[in-house]
């Protein structure tokens, strides 16, 4: 008899146990259902995935297009950039002949000097064909934009950042800078602020 009085309990503990489980699964199917969204707010999930989709979509589009314009536009920059050393040697080649005296009297130095001349003209016009022109400087006042300082000239008659000379010609590519003017500008003086050793000299003498 006790021994069916035990099995008789552990049953009821069996089937309660297997009650509370199944009570459990309910009520978490039950707030699964609670918490499932409406058709409504699915549709408008999806309406809000796809516009991203298609902003993103635009937006590489738009970057691939501008990509493929500068490639077009601008394809040549490093290569015009490296053009302009040869020009630079043209110039010093000419500056080191002009500047050499035993050359300037042989009787080939003019002709040499020409022909210096018309390669330069030429590569300048090549340029110019491919919307690379030279950046005007002297005489103009500096623009952080286009030069590069790399000296200051006194000068009474000047105004301060007025371009007075012209060491490196500068280049722009259509509307980019290739490379900036490398210039010396004025720097105003005023006689007033000099005064000549003479006179310091004897207004020292007066004290």
């Amino acid at each position: 008899m006790e021994k069916e009085k035990v099995e008789e309990q552990n049953n009821s503990k069996i089937e309660d146990s297997s009650n509370k489980e199944d009570t459990i699964q309910s009520s978490t199917k039950d707030d699964a259902d609670n918490t499932e969204k409406s058709p409504e707010d699915k549709v408008s999930d999806l309406e809000e995935k796809l516009v991203r989709q298609y902003a993103e979509m635009e937006n590489q589009r738009r970057r691939y297009e501008k990509e493929k314009d500068d490639a077009f536009e601008y394809g040549g920059f490093a290569l015009a950039k490296e053009t302009l050393n040869l020009i630079d040697n043209l110039e010093r080649s000419k500056v080191t002949l002009e500047n050499d005296e035993d050359l300037k009297n042989s009787e080939g130095f003019d002709k040499i000097v020409s022909h210096l001349d018309i390669i330069y003209k030429d590569m300048i016009s090549i340029l110019k064909k491919n919307n690379i022109v030279a950046i005007e400087c002297i005489g103009k006042k500096l623009d952080p934009n286009l030069h590069q300082a790399m000296m200051e000239i006194d000068d009474e008659n000047k105004e301060n950042g007025i371009i007075l000379q012209e060491i490196q010609k500068g280049f722009m590519m259509k509307d980019r800078l290739l490379r900036p003017s490398l210039v010396g500008v004025a720097k105003k003086t005023h006689k007033n602020e000099q005064i000549p050793d003479e006179n310091k000299e004897k207004n020292d003498e007066k004290k």
